[in-house]
């Protein structure tokens, strides 16, 4: 009873409470933010992570320019249902070099963390340009324009220079390469061997079968590339985390 009537009069005194309160909240606040001072990285780092390609890169842009973020997430959670569904819970890391990321929290479509070499580049070509001859129920906007629309480079070095300032870890042999790495990627005729140096598992090759660089190249790359960075048949997580 001692304790009720205690605390009745910070019930009964605004000033009081709102000292306590403040008090309250500034605890917390430096038990969960003061220990983040003395890590050197919340995110661990997994084997495999890298950076975009220049096209993939490029792929991305148009995926967020197209709005393909409003209807399809990228995280999949860490609960049976979405794992057997889509695979192996998304990491932290597989997003450290993305500007926005595109987690998402909303499903009109299906998650697309865990898409890169489920289909072929044939089915997402298909499927962008008209979607319901793939999935019948789909409600899917057509995206086939993206193959008449050709891409330039000419802006890739500034474009990787942009992300390396805000943390990406691009250094100045892939700024002063990207626009032959954005050429040699989407034509297996060309050298790629700076390109697989640079970024480890680039996939080389003509993704939209037709002449040139177009925009739906960029976009089948990015898609191709969305979740295979990892190897999850050996990937073992920190117990430290």
């Amino acid at each position: 009873m001692a304790l009720l009537e205690k605390h009745k009069i910070l019930e009964k005194n605004a000033t009081l409470l709102l000292v306590f309160s403040f008090l309250v909240v500034t605890i917390g606040g430096l038990v969960q933010i003061a220990p983040l001072f003395y890590l050197e990285n919340t995110i661990e780092k997994v084997e495999g992570v890298r950076p975009y390609t220049p096209l993939e890169l490029k792929g991305r842009d148009i995926y967020v320019r197209e709005g393909c973020y409003v209807c399809h997430s990228q995280m999949i959670r860490p609960m049976r249902d979405e794992v057997e569904r889509y695979g192996h819970y998304s990491l932290a890391a597989e997003s450290m070099y993305d500007h926005p990321f595109q987690w998402g929290s909303k499903r009109t479509g299906p998650d697309l963390a865990r898409v890169g070499g489920r289909y072929s580049d044939e089915w997402h070509f298909d499927h962008l340009t008209d979607p319901q001859s793939v999935v019948p129920e789909s409600i899917m906007p057509k995206y086939g324009f993206l193959t008449n629309r050709m891409i330039e480079p000419s802006n890739m070095k500034d474009r990787l220079l942009a992300d390396s300032r805000v943390g990406v870890p691009y250094d100045e042999a892939m700024i002063d390469a990207a626009i032959e790495d954005f050429r040699a990627q989407a034509d297996p005729d060309r050298d790629a061997s700076g390109l697989e140096e640079r970024y480890p598992g680039a996939e080389q090759r003509n993704f939209d079968r037709r002449p040139g660089i177009s925009e739906m190249d960029a976009l089948i790359a990015y898609l191709q590339v969305m979740g295979t960075m990892v190897d999850f048949s050996t990937f073992q997580p920190d117990p430290a985390r």
